[in-house]
This record gives C-alpha cells, structure tokens and sequence, in this order.
C-alpha cells in the first residue's frame, strides 16, 4: 500500500470516504454520527492518502500539531477497503514523518474507535491545554452526547 499526499483533484473524494465510513456509525445507535458532515475539501488539503493498486485514494489521515503532539484529526477508510491495516499504515506513516507522540480524540466506547487506537497502541490521558479545549469543543460539537476520550501513543524507542 502507498502513501502520499493528497492532490487537488482527490480532495472530493476524500469527502466521500469520509461519507461512506461515517455510515457505519449507524449500525452502533449514532445515526447522527452516520448524517454529520464529512467537512470541506480544504479540510483535507494537506491530508496522506493510502492508494490502491490504480493509485486512487481508499483512505486518509489529517492532522496538525497540538501540545507538541502530532494530532490525528481524522482517519478514515473507505468501507471496500476496511480491516486491512489500512488506518493503522497511515497512523504509523504520520508518526514516522513527523517524529512526535501521536494524540487523537475519539468515541469511548464504539469498537472501531477507542479499543481500535488501544491496539495501536494508544492510551486515554490527561491531554494538554490546546487538546483539552478541542475535546470542550467536540463535546458542544458532535451530535448525540456519546463519551469521547482524547487518547495518545508515546514515541516507539528503537533499541541501541
């Protein structure tokens, strides 16, 4: 599986991922999760995209940088292309380019969401100031009230 930015031409699509993999949501009692809106092609301008083997974006990962972390601000795969390592190549690819702790904010208890990350090796934690203002934010944000956790994975140490 590639990786690489995003191009202009791919932005829509990105959105449509963001769509389709919005629409699992339903399946766990958050409907208006599976309705809410998968943002704006400027949103993802700067995203890494996974390609298939025709080089057409199946995945991607947005993010900046919070408290000194790299931010995960959404990762997405497309359903076809799900339960592949797809979301976790391109979580390791950020933490490799940008050589950061990696921090997300995701649902509690939706199985995909935070016991996925725990598998990759995240954890819930007492996030910094600028994080903890973006969890207010998505907790007055985010349609439906579910419990969100703001989740971080530390540096991996490569042994001498």
């Amino acid at each position: 599986m590639d990786i690489r930015r995003v191009r202009h031409e791919e932005r829509e699509r990105l959105l449509e991922i963001e769509r389709e993999a919005g629409r699992a949501f339903a399946a766990v009692g958050m409907p208006e999760i599976a309705r809410d809106d998968p943002g704006t092609v400027e949103e993802v301008a700067d995203a890494w995209v996974a390609v298939d083997e025709d080089d057409r974006p199946v995945a991607y990962l947005t993010s900046r940088v919070l408290d000194g972390n790299a931010h995960i601000e959404q990762v997405s795969v497309a359903p076809s292309h799900a339960r592949r390592g797809i979301g976790a190549a391109l979580i390791d690819h950020l933490a490799a380019t940008t050589g950061r702790p990696l921090t997300l904010t995701t649902f509690r208890d939706v199985p995909w969401n935070a016991p996925y990350y725990e598998r990759l090796r995240f954890h819930v934690f007492e996030p910094g100031p600028e994080l903890a203002a973006l969890v207010r934010e998505e907790a007055e944000r985010i349609p439906g009230g579910a419990p969100r956790v703001a989740m971080r994975r530390e540096l991996a140490v490569t042994p001498l």
